[in-house]
């Protein structure tokens, strides 16, 4: 509880002091803590009824849907102070920011931000371009009570090109047409903010479809040093070596790259039994990798890259990053690290509910995704500041740490605490605390 007392009044703090303004800086705080109470989904609907239900909020249901759907709430303001709430952010002195995309499933033809997106992960018995939304996301690694943790951070609709194109309603917003964004360009607009927010360099971990020169141009190459790419090389990417200082003067500009190397899965081949096994942290236990490192020239990129061929028995993934102070210890944890923003998706999408919302308006779709994903970041800021680990609930083999769902359940008692009303003043009593505790002991 005390630990809400001091993130909800920050946060609260950058809606207007008029009376409309402290009316909705009360309806957000909660909004925000029904979204995390691990009871329902985040339906706007059920988010209601945990408004009137748990925490006692007389809420007429027109009001509500209309401050859901409002064009005006802060949210550069709120984004801001949240990550200004987000304690010691840099691992090891940088900025680890994973980057990708998701989709989010819908039905209805009048949704905003929906399209026939391709799904790469669809299952034989489903489709592969499911009438979906497709947002790109953005979200800060970091190490939370001794495990990975990716916090979101920013996130824009992807739309395509066509859709615009044809004005069709799904892209239009206030009954305009939206503007096209390719994926890089939303991508390098919100690391940039990050950044300028931070004032701290930047490591962008990646997939390789985003680890690429379409990004990398857009962040100038790194040519300031604030940016840094760490991603994974695709098997036929060309490798070079690095150039060789002339022994005498030649005519001409000096060689950029040296001699050809061949593609990523040939050097596997040569490099594999050079190997050697290394110990790192690696998915929450310390593992044992072979693992081999060469600084190499990539022509896509355009600059030397530190390359590391991780091997398993039969395979191998290969990993760069444009950052040649990183150890090959730092460039596998870190990248396995990435992994996290693929389970926050889970997190977002399932634990919180943010697939089975039905809202339509542009307004109130964009609304829901930045509450559900705010929630997300408040939950994992909570579990950073808490003294403890929070006990895990459902035990599973191997595994120690605590999931997602333990620290939405402290949350949760916080936030029905009958003291938390004074941090949050709302018009009656909660309801007792019998009926709380019968409906955390139900859910996860």
């Amino acid at each position: 509880m005390f630990i809400l007392r001091d993130l909800i009044p920050q946060l609260q703090a950058e809606f207007s002091d008029s009376p409309l303004g402290r009316k909705r800086s009360i309806w957000f705080a909660y909004t925000l803590l029904a979204v995390v109470v691990p009871f329902t989904s985040s339906i706007t609907s059920n988010l209601l009824r945990a408004l009137r239900t748990l925490f006692g909020l007389e809420l007429e249901s027109q009001r509500f849907y209309a401050f859901m759907a409002s064009p005006t709430l802060p949210w550069k303001r709120l984004w801001h102070r949240m990550w200004a709430l987000i304690a010691q952010p840099t691992t090891q002195g940088r900025l680890l920011l994973a980057l990708d995309d998701f989709i989010n499933p819908k039905t209805g033809r009048r949704i905003f931000g929906c399209g026939s997106f391709f799904d790469h992960a669809a299952k034989v018995n489903q489709s592969s371009y499911p009438w979906s939304q497709n947002v790109v996301s953005l979200g800060l690694l970091k190490w939370v009570k001794g495990r990975w943790a990716c916090l979101p951070l920013a996130f824009r609709f992807y739309m395509m090109e066509k859709d615009i194109a044809a004005g069709k309603n799904n892209v239009r917003r206030a009954g305009k047409v939206l503007c096209f964004e390719s994926k890089m360009a939303q991508a390098a607009e919100m690391i940039q903010a990050v950044f300028d927010h931070y004032k701290t360099a930047v490591l962008v971990v990646t997939d390789s479809w985003f680890g690429n020169d379409g990004l990398w141009k857009r962040l100038a190459r790194g040519q300031s040093g604030d940016f840094h790419l760490l991603s994974r090389l695709r098997s036929n990417n060309t490798l070079y070596d690095l150039p060789s200082k002339p022994t005498r003067k030649r005519r001409g500009a000096p060689r950029k790259y040296g001699e050809r190397l061949g593609n990523t899965q040939q050097c596997a081949a040569t490099y594999r039994e050079g190997a050697k096994p290394l110990r790192v942290h690696l998915y929450g236990k310390k593992r044992e990798v072979l693992a081999y490192d060469r600084m190499v020239m990539l022509k896509t990129l355009k600059c030397p890259v530190h390359v590391v061929w991780v091997f398993r028995r039969t395979q191998y993934v290969a990993l760069f990053t444009t950052d040649l102070s990183l150890s090959v210890q730092q460039i596998i944890e870190y990248y396995g690290a990435r992994w996290k923003i693929e389970s926050g998706f889970k997190e977002i999408k399932q634990e919180i509910g943010s697939a089975r919302t039905q809202t339509r308006n542009a307004f109130a779709v964009t609304n829901h995704l930045h509450f559900c994903m705010m929630a997300t970041t408040l939950t994992w800021v909570y579990a950073d500041r808490i003294n403890a680990d929070p006990e895990r609930r459902h035990k599973v083999k191997g595994r120690t740490s605590f999931a997602f769902s333990d620290v939405r359940r402290l949350m949760a008692e916080a936030a029905l605490d009958p003291d938390f009303q004074r941090v949050c003043p709302k018009p009656r009593q909660t309801p007792p605390n019998s009926f709380v505790e019968t409906l955390l002991r139900m859910v996860a």
